[in-house]
């Protein structure tokens, strides 16, 4: 019993783990990540619980989030959903992509190309374009663009609603994001701040396979801190 409510202090309070079951945030974050994310970043909401057991609105010792935090958040569809995506838009804000840019209230994002990112399809590796962005406070992260003129990147400008944010996914190409599906989100459905890789794997052992175990697992992303 004490075992129990300690964890739930600790998941509610301090830091709850997530795994990440898509690509969409390719490369920075790959399905069979494991993270941990902080519960007091941006303070507490209804969201910051399990099952949302205390109905209440708004945030208490609420701290305002900074422009390319990795977020986990409640999809605004049905507020019970888990998503994770890079903040990119703040209240106020106009965002709008062009050409595969990224720009923020009329201003385009640093976008430079570094070395190719290799992923695994199937066995056979594939080469996808890798850009280094940088956004107006100086945060710094890699984004994968295969066709700079797929179909989310050009879009309309999105304006960012008061209380708001707007998300995107680092796999700029494979990403339900506030582009599209996702919308703005709300303040209120932030659930946590995602900090540090505890544990990854490629997902070539099923559960019963022990004896694979230690070859399907990605040693040098545990560890890992997120940005």
């Amino acid at each position: 019993v004490y075992a129990l409510l300690i964890a739930g202090v600790i998941r509610s309070f301090l830091f709850q783990p997530f795994n990440i079951p898509s690509g969409s945030m390719e490369a920075t974050l790959l399905v069979g990540d494991y993270l941990f994310v902080s519960k007091w970043s941006y303070g507490y909401s209804r969201y910051s619980f399990p099952f949302a057991m205390f109905p209440f609105s708004g945030r208490f010792l609420a701290h305002q989030p900074q422009r390319g935090d990795i977020v986990v958040f409640k999809y605004p569809v049905d507020n019970s959903t888990d998503y994770i995506k890079r903040l990119i838009g703040l209240p106020g804000d106009r965002i709008q992509m062009k050409d595969g840019v990224l720009y923020i209230n009329d201003q385009a994002v640093p976008k430079v190309e570094v070395d190719d990112y290799v992923e695994d399809l199937g066995g056979i590796p594939h080469s996808v374009p890798r850009y280094r962005e940088t956004l107006p406070n100086g945060v710094s992260y890699y984004v994968l663009d295969r066709d700079p003129q797929g179909a989310l990147d050009n879009t309309q400008v999105f304006v960012v609603p008061e209380g708001h944010f707007f998300m995107m996914g680092d796999n700029r190409d494979n990403s339900a994001d506030s582009r599209v599906d996702v919308g703005y989100v709300p303040f209120e459905n932030l659930v946590g701040k995602a900090q540090i890789i505890f544990f990854s794997t490629n997902g070539s052992a099923r559960l019963w396979e022990f004896w694979k175990w230690p070859f399907a697992i990605r040693y040098d992303r545990i560890g890992e801190l997120t940005r």
